[in-house]
């Protein structure tokens, strides 16, 4: 699916900075039995988005940023198959963002989405039907599951040798605590982000968001800085 089927980060920019909405996964990072799930606000949700000191090695393409969803305009990012599904993952989300990387060594995009709710409830049953349309193959044909160990309550992750960029792409979901976490890489060259690095991604930007929920500055940060 690439960078395509997560954010358009040319237009999520412009989007993001107006405040409009038409851009385009109990238990903490770890999976550990004492971690806090407390809702976020939307300047929390903003924090939890990796940056440019959390991902050494890439371009910020798109700075983290994040808004409140609008009733007419669910979260692009939350995208379901019937209109009973998005009620059930898109309206109950209270806030929501993205962020986005390059590497021009090897033409990869990086992005990274939140969606952020109430309680661990509304989290999980919003994560059961995002997976209906992230999951699976909706990377691209033929696409194999990518290891990401024990990290955050759920989590699925997907490769395919052909995404929509026309290269290898990933698609990974994760929930921790209240929020919904997505992942996506994808290239129009030939080499794939190894399935470590993914794991890596998902590993990072989960104990970002636990920290947030745990009332902390997210500080953590991809190997290398």
């Amino acid at each position: 699916m690439g960078d395509k089927g997560f954010v358009d980060a040319r237009r999520g920019r412009g989007v993001l900075a107006a405040g409009a909405a038409v851009l385009l996964l109990a238990g903490c990072g770890s999976g550990g039995d004492d971690a806090k799930a407390a809702a976020l606000g939307k300047g929390q949700v903003a924090s939890v988005l990796p940056d440019a000191k959390a991902a050494p090695g890439w371009r910020l393409y798109m700075k983290p940023a994040a808004l409140k969803p609008m009733a007419e305009y669910p979260p692009p990012v939350c995208v379901s198959r019937t209109k009973e599904q998005r009620e059930t993952a898109c309206r109950p989300a209270t806030s929501w963002g993205s962020s986005a990387f390059v590497r021009k060594a090897d033409r990869t995009t990086l992005n990274f989405w939140v969606l952020a709710y109430e309680d661990e409830k509304a989290a999980d049953a919003a994560y059961d039907v995002l997976i209906k349309w992230y999951g699976g193959d909706r990377v691209g044909q033929d696409a194999r599951k990518v290891d990401l160990g024990g990290t955050g309550a759920a989590r699925e992750a997907n490769r395919a040798a052909v995404g929509t960029m026309g290269g290898p792409g990933t698609i990974a979901q994760l929930r921790v605590g209240t929020t919904v976490l997505g992942i996506s890489t994808g290239t129009d060259g030939t080499s794939a982000v190894p399935d470590q690095e993914v794991k890596a991604f998902a590993t990072m930007f989960a104990e970002r968001a636990q920290q947030a929920q745990n009332g902390e500055k997210p500080s953590a940060s991809l190997p290398g800085r």
